[in-house]
């Protein structure tokens, strides 16, 4: 009889059995095709928690064990200020593994808010260091050396390259579809210049700033340019469009965008339903003259970002939360009440979205949604959405990719004016409740127990009471 394997040694087993096409055999023929690995070489492997930093460590540790070059390894944890019951899961699973960690502290956090950026954007952070904006010819040669000079003691490669400089840039993006025939058309464009730190917040269709010329001429190119290629199924091209409305191509991307609804409202087309169908083998039904705009669209970002403090992740359990629902508000979001926002992934938590028959009125619609939207248990960037909303170069259209930068100030006063209001609508309720406990205390009077109308009993179940 043979005895039950430890997960130990269930885990090594598979890693050298059930997984040797798929992941060891690749594994090796990497680390020697590569020469990553000499004989004497000090090795650290890092372990974030994930199960990718996991996989890695048992596969050097099986290297380790059956190699013919010697080698040293340590395994380490960095804790940037982890959950006591997430570092102690990492410890755990390190130990039912046979993986042997060294913990240590950092203060990567503290940096972290000493910089005003979170930690992924300090990488980025230091690549732009080195960016040189060039503003007359005179100015070309010495920012030309001086980039080459940080470039080659940082990296020990002095190249650098040139590339336009787009000023109050709009960030344009326009939605295409392709099939296997050689068929491709665009569904019209989305402005997404409310962004922070280069990250969408809001998005709609149509631009303010486009023209139908301007409109059509890129919508050409985007389709020209996704022919060029091939292009099969539903994918974006993204412009960065200038002041004076010269665009200039700033990457694609193949698959559906986050912001993709808004398209979907104004054109009235399922993007996925018709990427499936492409995927299919099926011919494209759609026209390029089949296609119009009616009407506007909003989306906003529903994040678990704490607006006070730089906007750090807000990890935690939703403990409770009442999404809109009308007529014109669609919700994509995938939470719920006892949800847990994890901290190893992107803090958006869902999708806003309207639609309304003009531009107006879907600002105002956003804002009545907004305002119905609750959520607790986590800090979240509702009240910062509100605040967009209510904004005057919004409001009139008047923005650019610098919206967030310039109304940053008028920004955060209204949020701070919203926080006092519900301090005082809180403080007011509290009050109220406290006066008619009194009230009934004192009074020794039984309940009434009288009819009462459905319009009094749906307030009295709702918790509403006017004075």
């Amino acid at each position: 009889m043979s005895r039950e394997l430890t997960p130990q040694e269930t885990a090594e087993r598979s890693l050298i059995k059930t997984y040797r096409k798929s992941i060891w055999n690749p594994f090796i023929a990497a680390v020697k095709r590569y020469e990553l690995i000499e004989p004497g070489d000090r090795i650290a492997v890092c372990i974030s928690g994930g199960k990718d930093s996991v996989a890695l460590a048992k596969l050097m540790q099986e290297l380790q064990r059956h190699t013919a070059q010697p080698f040293e390894l340590v395994f380490m944890v960095m804790d940037p200020g982890y959950k006591p019951e997430n570092r102690k899961l990492i410890e755990d699973n390190a130990a039912l593994l046979g993986i042997p960690i060294t913990i240590f502290d950092s203060d990567i956090f503290d940096v972290t808010v000493s910089v005003e950026k979170n930690p992924c954007y300090l990488c980025a952070r230091m690549r732009r260091g080195f960016l040189r904006l060039i503003h007359s010819a005179e100015e070309v040669e010495e920012a030309y050396t001086t980039a080459k000079s940080e470039s080659l003691s940082s990296f020990g490669d002095d190249t650098v390259y040139l590339e336009k400089f787009v000023e109050e840039p709009h960030h344009i993006e326009f939605q295409i579809l392709g099939d296997k025939h050689g068929n491709v058309i665009h569904l019209c464009e989305r402005e997404c210049s409310v962004q922070r730190r280069n990250q969408k917040i809001v998005e709609e269709t149509p631009s303010v700033f486009v023209t139908p010329e301007l409109r059509k001429d890129m919508g050409e190119k985007a389709v020209a340019a996704a022919k060029a290629v091939n292009y099969i199924g539903a994918g974006t091209i993204e412009f960065l469009v200038d002041k004076h409305r010269n665009y200039y191509f700033l990457e694609m991307n193949t698959r559906l965008q986050v912001e993709h609804p808004i398209t979907e409202e104004v054109i009235g087309v399922d993007l996925v339903k018709e990427q499936i169908k492409v995927a299919d083998g099926q011919v494209l039904q759609l026209k390029q003259e089949d296609i119009r705009q009616r009407g506007h669209a909003i989306e906003c970002r529903i994040c678990a970002e704490d607006t006070e403090m730089n906007f750090m992740p807000s990890p935690g359990i939703i403990k409770q939360i009442t999404e809109p629902n009308s007529i014109g508000v669609r919700i994509d979001s995938y939470v719920y009440e006892g949800y847990e926002i994890p901290i190893y992934y992107d803090p958006m938590i869902g999708k806003l979205i309207v639609w309304a028959t003009n531009r107006e009125y879907a600002i105002e619609r956003m804002r009545r949604v907004l305002h119905e939207y609750k959520l607790t248990g986590v800090k979240n960037n509702i009240s910062y959405l509100r605040a967009i909303m209510d904004t005057p170069d919004f409001v009139e259209g008047h923005y650019d990719t610098g919206f967030i930068t310039k109304n940053g100030e008028y920004l955060q006063q209204r949020i701070m004016r919203t926080s006092e209001h519900s301090e005082n609508i809180a403080l007011i309720a509290a009050y109220m409740d406290y006066l008619m406990n009194l009230e009934e205390n004192n009074s020794g009077m039984a309940t009434d127990n009288r009819p009462i109308s459905k319009w009094k009993e749906f307030g009295l179940h709702k918790g509403v009471l006017r004075i």
